[in-house]
């Protein structure tokens, strides 16, 4: 199993398995609470779930190997995942916002119970999802899979309705306040807004077949023409599927060497890309230069 999918993979269980925690610790808490931002939390925990054995089947699944039908491999479905992820954290992110804004403006707030078990509760999950935010974000740093990258980003949201919630939880403790969550739950839909909205750009440009970022297409550039044998490149095309990265080259070779001279070019460029660009797909076509007695 290559360490990118392993890596992916792992992400992919641990999260499934947080969020399995999470649900069954937060339906003690809201027992013992009876707090509406626990319920609250709950709902988005099992949520989380729901998304996370989603994210989890798009890893597996985008990890196959190509087939007559699809010949590229299965990794847009990473792509895919990753934009019903964004929709579904700007979806939520609408609903808290809405529900924030519904709290503040409530004439009766609801009364809590237990605090302190429920702090305990609430401290708890805010370990377990930030020992899996870090671990997702070291394998999105090293694979650049969208799926964990998302699914980071949404369990990084959950950390404030859960302080938010903590918060509720000591106020309504020491103060007989309940409302002070609100404001952090605004601010939580705000920052899920916006990163959501990062991560399904990011997803749409890939499954609309858009171009590589510019930096890397200069790179890519920058390697041709340093190549030795290389006389000139044409036609360059890239694309993201998932995590990978697809290279489509021209290059321009003297035509009186030998194939097996113009193969050793080319695979020596090839290695090149992949040093730089590890795991992507690379097709490299070979043309004759023009010489410069060529007419026209």
């Amino acid at each position: 199993m290559p360490d990118a999918h392993r890596l992916n993979l792992s992400a992919g269980l641990a999260s499934v398995t947080v969020a399995a925690l999470l649900v069954g610790l937060k339906i003690w808490a809201l027992g013992e609470t009876q707090a509406l931002s626990v319920a609250a939390s709950l709902a988005d925990s099992t949520l989380d779930l729901m998304m996370s054995l989603g994210g989890l089947a798009a890893i597996l699944y985008a990890a196959r190997p190509p087939d007559e039908d699809h010949t590229f491999g299965h990794s847009s479905a990473e792509d895919l995942a990753a934009l019903g992820q964004a929709v579904f954290i700007l979806a939520s992110a609408g609903v808290i916002g809405v529900a924030a804004l519904l709290r503040l403006t409530a004439a009766d707030p609801i009364p809590l119970t237990a605090e302190g078990r429920g702090i305990a509760a609430m401290s708890l999950a805010i370990a377990l999802t930030l020992g899996l935010v870090l671990w997702q974000r070291r394998v999105a740093a090293r694979t650049g899979n969208r799926v964990v990258r998302a699914d980071s980003l949404h369990y990084l949201g959950d950390l404030l309705p859960n302080i938010g919630a903590i918060l509720a939880l000591w106020a309504s403790d020491q103060f007989g306040l309940a409302r002070l969550d609100s404001a952090i739950a605004l601010a939580t839909a705000a920052m899920l807004a916006v990163g959501a909205l990062g991560i399904g750009r990011g997803a749409w440009d890939a499954l609309m077949d858009r171009a590589a970022d510019p930096q890397v297409i200069v790179r890519i550039e920058r390697l041709a023409e340093n190549q030795p044998g290389v006389l000139g490149f044409h036609d360059l095309k890239t694309r993201r599927a998932g995590a990978r990265l697809f290279v489509n080259l021209h290059i321009e070779l003297d035509g009186r060497q030998s194939l097996n001279d113009a193969h050793a070019i080319g695979a020596a460029l090839k290695h090149a890309i992949l040093a730089e660009f590890p795991g992507t797909d690379i097709i490299i076509h070979f043309d004759p230069a023009r010489r410069p007695d060529t007419p026209g």
